[in-house]
């Protein structure tokens, strides 16, 4: 759990928030704590353990929590004590606030994002500088959910599930030695953890010009007959790297 990030979204005005994957239960309720807030919801990305295994003790100390999930997730009971299933492009308001779901399969078949307000929580599917491994779904399904994510604005913040950063654009450097906006952003990364910062977060803009699985479609840095040909052959190559 070492490596895992959690994130309070916090309306400022009545001071009510949502907990996006917390892997455990302490370090949330304290953080809630500490911001003053009061937890109404818990949104999930996918079902893996370091995601959901905060979310027995958050509903034992906090009642009436509102859980949201896939629907995938749902059918299959994976996220413990679920209310709530979301089908791709759902939207639902949380404190006046619209959020869309993301569909993404493909890390696992019942993964989704939560987009509000230019705001991507992107779970296992986007990290800065890499995207998570293939696990349940197929390389075509990972392709397609990380081109939903290439599509949105720019400027739109991504925080991902992990702190994967500086060895996704040690990868990413390989894969293109000669892209000076992924020596910067690797430099910059390896900066923020020398001195304990989160490299999260990052921007849809940045990740189209340093992450490889956002660049699979440019020719010279991924070989193959076809799209996901070259996605896969980047990330089989991280697999191994």
């Amino acid at each position: 759990m070492q490596d895992n990030y959690a994130y309070l979204v916090i309306d400022e005005a009545t001071k009510n928030a949502a907990a996006v994957d917390p892997s455990e239960h302490a370090p949330v309720l304290a953080a809630a704590a500490e911001e003053g807030v009061q937890l109404r919801e818990l949104w999930l990305t996918h079902h893996h353990f370091d995601h959901v295994g905060g979310i027995e003790g958050i509903a034992e100390a906090v009642p009436d929590l509102v859980i949201r999930g896939s629907a995938h997730d749902h059918r299959e009971k994976r996220i413990p004590k679920q209310t709530t299933a979301h089908e791709d492009g759902d939207v639902f308001t949380f404190e006046g606030h619209e959020v869309r779901v993301i569909d993404n399969p493909g890390h696992t078949l019942g993964a989704i994002s939560f987009f509000a307000e230019g705001n991507l929580c992107s779970g296992d599917t986007l990290f800065i500088g890499g995207c998570g491994r293939v696990f349940e779904g197929t390389m075509q399904m990972m392709k397609d959910s990380l081109g939903k994510l290439r599509d949105l604005p720019r400027d739109a913040s991504v925080w991902c599930g992990h702190e994967y950063t500086v060895k996704n654009l040690e990868y990413a450097a390989g894969v293109e030695p000669e892209n000076s906006e992924v020596a910067a952003a690797l430099a910059a990364a390896k900066s923020k953890r020398a001195k304990g910062e989160m490299t999260v977060p990052g921007t849809i803009g940045a990740e189209r010009s340093t992450n490889p699985f956002f660049r699979y479609d440019v020719p010279t840095i991924a070989a193959g007959p076809d799209d996901v040909a070259r996605f896969t052959a980047l990330r089989e190559g991280k697999d191994r790297f």
